[in-house]
């Protein structure tokens, strides 16, 4: 059985034993509050046009984005009004969660380990999705490919989005540390 007390997340004793050796090696970091280090991770569920027209799919997309993070997921809703999509202020749109902590390196573990893997003609994500500022964004088509989604009480197939925030100053100092987690990127001349 698992002791909560003593429990360090995979990716976080990796992370303490070698990726930090290793960035401070290859950038030569004067100390070690210098070297990056993950900050959160955002997931976000738009459930779009579907909840204009039902409200229960916001709440659905909540639901199982809570499964998905192990993290209550908040109720996205509408800022302003927009007659053409026929949207009105406060209308639930989507569910939204940040991750912090143990939870952050544990969702990692499992989209690098497992549902990666699971998405149809995976060949991996793009190296060029960095904003910039060391933060990483990607996108998932499907939702089921989590495992905590049983496939078979699924109403609604949702899109993803998924922000890895570091504290790197560099989008190649960012690379790096996300490389270091197995993170499967694709070299530039296959990206399309």
């Amino acid at each position: 059985m698992l002791d909560a007390a003593n429990y360090t997340p995979r990716l976080k004793v990796v992370y303490k034993d070698t990726i930090r050796a290793a960035m401070k090696e290859e950038f030569s970091y004067k100390n070690d509050m210098m070297i990056p280090r993950l900050d959160k991770v955002v997931l976000n569920i738009g459930a779009g046009a579907e909840s204009v027209r039902d409200s229960k799919k916001a709440k659905s997309a909540q639901e199982d984005l809570t499964k998905i993070s192990g993290q209550k997921a908040l109720v996205t809703t509408a800022k302003k009004s927009i007659a053409g999509f026929r949207v009105r202020e406060g209308m639930p749109l989507g569910s939204k969660v940040t991750l912090r902590g143990d939870r952050m390196y544990d969702f990692l573990d499992r989209l690098i380990t497992v549902a990666l893997p699971r998405v149809r003609d995976f060949r991996g994500v793009k190296g060029s999705s960095f904003d910039g500022r060391g933060n990483y964004a990607m996108g998932l088509k499907e939702h089921i490919v989590f495992p905590e989604i049983d496939f078979d009480k699924v109403d609604e197939v949702w899109g993803m989005d998924i922000i890895i925030c570091t504290t790197a100053p560099t989008d190649a100092e960012a690379k790096a540390l996300l490389t270091g987690f197995n993170m499967p990127f694709i070299s530039a001349g296959e990206e399309t």
